[in-house]
């Protein structure tokens, strides 16, 4: 222990910081600017001479010589309208015979997602888009609107939300989950929210879990409302018509995770990244120099150096794509077994020699205790090259419904939190298969009312449609 400190306060004194030489990229526009995208259009607007001064001045034997144009300059600015709000009109012509009076003949109806109101399609996309994707409450976008003279309740359009994503989508909700719980891999992580009217109390934290799985540009994102967090609330989370989830997991140490995969039986991997992330909280707010030395040490000679293997993989899988061939998984645990196990083995024998002598209740001690009791879930992707090392994924889709989340606060009842996650769960699906959310959600708001089988939902998921819409863009 005490070799330990000694041999990490002396590398923290004589450690130097080494900067890479680098070339910065000159910039193919001037001024700092981003170039203004090519796909927007254009309008001209021409600043033109006088007519007096398309002349020239210096007068030659009685004659004024009209100047010639020889190009121009061009300056180029974003301009903004506000959205523009109409109404459509459906009008349904009446015919009957002036001779056999058999009847009044109409078109039939046209069948919509909210048949009792007056909301279309793009308007609910965008009430939707607004909340779930800009994470605007819906009392101030019915605001944004007044000022086009269109009147909206809050009351009104949280209805109209509600039944969207409580009623309306489910089918598509129920589509997702299935083909979720056949993927080989799932990532689950979670985060409070609050429910004013419920068996709980007001104050009572509620959870918003979080599934993701799939591969790039079939990427899942499910959010699922739960009252409690309970081992047996997280485990219904992964059944399903065909009985219990028998793949992979990963998440964080929560230790409900870890009874919910024992019962399941399934293979549970856990998060370096949380791993690292107790160290560097040590590393600013350990007590004693000799903890923050030792996080240090942690983070820079351990951690710091897998990660920067996991991330030269990632760079050569792209550039074996690039070239039209895959990394295989194979490759990849014969990288890791290479580059990242002897690591590992010295970390762990490292961390076993600290742990006895460092208070337990320390900054350091927790960071210690952490990766000793993760430890065989830390390591277990040594032996899986499909299967990150962190889940950061999960983690960065929980963001937007956390930051929205301080500005609507909370939920009213249990409908409409299990109404939230659904349409969470349909925006940021759509964002991970590389789809702008407005378009899609309008998309399928327009096709939901008809789609009658299995086949008709099927084509109305995210990957199913990309193709079909203009906004569709690379995958994320």
């Amino acid at each position: 222990m005490l070799s330990a400190i000694a041999a990490a306060e002396a590398a923290e004194q004589e450690r130097t910081t080494t900067v890479a030489a680098h070339e910065r990229k000159a910039r193919p526009h001037s001024g700092g600017r981003e170039p203004i995208p090519p796909h927007l259009p254009r309008k001209d607007i021409v600043h033109d001479l006088p007519v007096h001064e398309k002349w020239c001045t210096h007068e030659h034997e009685g004659v004024c010589w009209a100047r010639q144009r020889i190009g121009g300059e061009v300056s180029e600015r974003y301009h903004y309208e506000p959205p523009k709000v109409w109404v459509e009109r459906h009008v349904f012509p009446k015919y009957a015979c002036a001779e056999c009076h058999e009847g009044v003949k109409v078109a039939a109806a046209v069948k919509s997602i909210l048949p009792k109101s007056n909301a279309s399609p793009s308007l609910l996309a965008h009430l939707v888009t607004s909340k779930f994707d800009d994470g605007l409450p819906l009392y101030r976008i019915c605001r944004q609107m007044q000022r086009q003279e269109v009147l909206l309740s809050p009351g009104t359009v949280g209805t109209w939300v509600n039944t969207l994503g409580g009623e309306s989508v489910v089918p598509l909700i129920n589509l997702m989950i299935d083909d979720l719980l056949e993927h080989p891999l799932i990532q689950m992580d979670e985060t409070y929210l609050q429910v004013l009217r419920s068996e709980k109390s007001p104050n009572s934290d509620h959870y918003m879990v979080v599934r993701c799985a799939g591969p790039r540009g079939r990427r899942i994102i499910l959010f699922d409302y739960i009252p409690s967090r309970t081992a047996e609330a997280l485990k219904s989370l992964l059944m399903g018509a065909d009985g219990p989830y028998r793949g992979q997991l990963l998440t964080d140490g929560f230790e409900l995770y870890d009874i919910v995969a024992a019962q399941l039986k399934l293979e549970h991997f856990g998060c370096l990244q949380h791993c690292r992330t107790y160290f560097h909280k040590a590393l600013k707010v350990a007590e004693l120099p000799s903890g923050r030395a030792l996080a240090g040490v942690a983070m820079r000679e351990y951690l710091g150096p897998v990660f920067k293997i996991e991330q030269d993989i990632k760079d050569l899988r792209k550039q074996r794509e690039r070239d039209g061939s895959a990394l295989t998984a194979e490759e990849v645990v014969a990288l890791r077994q290479e580059k990242s196990a002897p690591i590992l083995t010295a970390f762990k024998h490292w961390v076993d020699e600290l742990l006895l002598g460092t208070p337990p209740q320390s900054a350091l001690g927790k960071a210690l205790a952490y990766t000793t009791n993760q430890w065989s879930k830390l390591v277990r992707h040594l032996e899986h090259g499909d299967v990150p090392i962190h889940n950061n994924d999960t983690e960065n889709r929980i963001r937007p419904f956390a930051q929205g989340r301080r500005i609507w606060l909370f939920c009213h009842n249990p409908f409409g939190a299990r109404a939230s996650a659904n349409l969470f769960s349909l925006v940021s699906t759509a964002r991970a298969c590389g789809i702008e959310p407005h378009a899609y959600l309008n998309f399928i708001f327009e096709r939901l009312p008809p789609a009658d089988t299995v086949e008709a939902l099927q084509a109305l998921l995210p990957w199913n449609v990309r193709a079909a819409l203009p906004a569709a863009r690379a995958a994320a």
